[in-house]
């Protein structure tokens, strides 16, 4: 696993009663909690294993807004300053900053596209540079090496994901809600047609609205509750580095991205790079995803049976009074690829030389959830009153984290939402065309 992951104390008695259950404590699921908890809501934060400890603490801990697809952008931006008046709110460390994020490319098409991106962004107020040749000399000095062009984000930046969910979850109990680890949640209980209630393995909690942020594991989880959700998983390998003077806190280019943490290290990785475990799974819902692997196939490549034996992606029915899959693997802790990680790693040194000094410090992998077109799922299942879905978010949920929590939040509580929560509604999977891939 990532290190060192904070760990927090948590009861390990369930309330029976709550008005909001939230399922799954990731960094999607702590933010949720914490603003409902804000709102005066009696919220309980479940959490099968450790809070953050899949693959909220497993990113690259980008908080972006640059090259984010259309649909995420103002979520993205929401989430900038939630991050900041997270911080100023509770005083706690999650390591965030407005480092800014460069990119940087030989590939004229790739810069192109930069450009587009930039020209789109200015009319939604979102600044960026682009960056010429001489430029891109001097930001990206570190990799000694010439380039065509870049791009910079001045307002991005980063938060480090080994602190960030359980910070959120720490804050969510000081204003009193409760957070519950070790503590899978089986299903849900039903009156009049509406949810009434969760079912967890060391009790029920009637509530009349539960949230499922349940990452990997929330189609499985919906298969139970006769949802269908269409989400696959991929299996993404890091390397952490010992730290080095001189390289950019954000640094991305098509060979490598590279990332700092807060206590002085780099987290190393190839952008899209990972592998395909087969599951039951992914072979029901192969046809809404085949649009997304045409579109990235070349950076995807055949894994095991890896994903078979977690069981996150299991096509099996459970029962509410027996161990569940959830309770048989606490936290998905898939096995890095060492071949990917040779790789991360020998291109990292050929990139900046500045890091040959460096020792590996960590690696480890983490199964990134997705939905065919690469945007989340959020909204109200409409056959099941009560009942939120906040899943499938694709690589991107650590960064929109706080904006995601926040309009989950708004859905749950009746407030005016954020942002305009159309574009996520899961309804949306259901239709022949599912729109667009994210080009990012």
């Amino acid at each position: 696993m990532p290190a060192p992951l904070t760990l927090i104390e948590t009861p390990s008695t369930v309330p029976q009663e709550a008005d909001v259950v939230v399922i799954g404590g990731g960094i999607v699921g702590a933010f949720t909690a914490y603003f409902l908890t804000q709102r005066g809501l009696r919220t309980v934060l479940l959490e099968k294993g450790r809070i953050g400890a899949e693959q909220s603490s497993r990113n690259w801990g980008w908080c972006r807004q640059q090259n984010r697809d259309a649909r995420e952008l103002p979520i993205a931006t929401k989430s900038l300053d939630l991050w900041e008046r997270f911080v100023a709110e509770t005083g706690e460390d999650i390591g965030f900053r407005r480092c800014g994020l460069l990119y940087l490319s030989n590939n004229e098409a790739e810069i192109a596209g930069w450009a587009r991106w930039r020209h789109f962004a200015k009319t939604v107020g979102v600044t960026t540079h682009m960056l010429s040749a001489a430029e891109t000399a001097e930001k990206g000095q570190a990799t000694g090496r010439s380039w065509k062009g870049g791009v910079f984000s001045p307002t991005d930046g980063i938060a480090d994901p080994s602190k960030a969910a359980p910070a959120v979850a720490r804050a969510m109990t000081k204003l009193g809600g409760t957070v519950i680890q070790n503590c899978a949640a089986r299903g849900v209980e039903t009156e009049g047609g509406r949810l009434s209630a969760v079912v967890t393995e060391r009790g029920t909690i009637r509530t009349k609205i539960a949230v499922l942020s349940g990452g990997a594991w929330a189609s499985s989880f919906c298969r139970q509750l006769g949802i269908r959700f269409p989400q696959a998983s991929i299996r993404s390998s890091i390397v952490a580095v010992s730290g080095a003077a001189g390289i950019p806190p954000a640094l991305h280019t098509k060979e490598i991205s590279v990332t700092s943490r807060s206590n002085g290290d780099f987290t190393l990785a190839i952008s899209g790079n990972a592998r395909v475990d087969l599951t039951p799974q992914q072979l029901r819902f192969l046809p809404q995803f085949l649009p997304m692997f045409v579109k990235r196939w070349r950076l995807l490549s055949p894994g095991g049976f890896e994903g078979i034996q977690s069981g996150h992606e299991t096509l099996s029915r459970w029962r509410l009074d027996r161990p569940t899959p959830m309770e048989h693997m606490r936290i998905l802790d898939p096995k890095p690829d060492q071949a990917t990680l040779r790789l991360i790693h020998r291109r990292a040194l050929d990139l900046l030389p500045g890091l040959k000094t460096t020792q590996i410090t960590g690696t480890w992998a983490g199964y990134i959830d997705s939905t065919p077109d690469g945007v989340p799922g959020i909204g109200e299942i409409e056959s099941l009153p009560g009942f939120i879905l906040a899943a499938g978010f694709s690589g991107h949920g650590f960064g929109i984290g706080p904006g995601a929590g926040h309009l989950i939040a708004d859905l749950a509580s009746g407030a005016e939402p954020i942002v305009d929560p159309k574009p996520y509604h899961p309804s949306r999977f259901a239709k022949s065309a599912w729109g667009k891939v994210s080009e990012f």
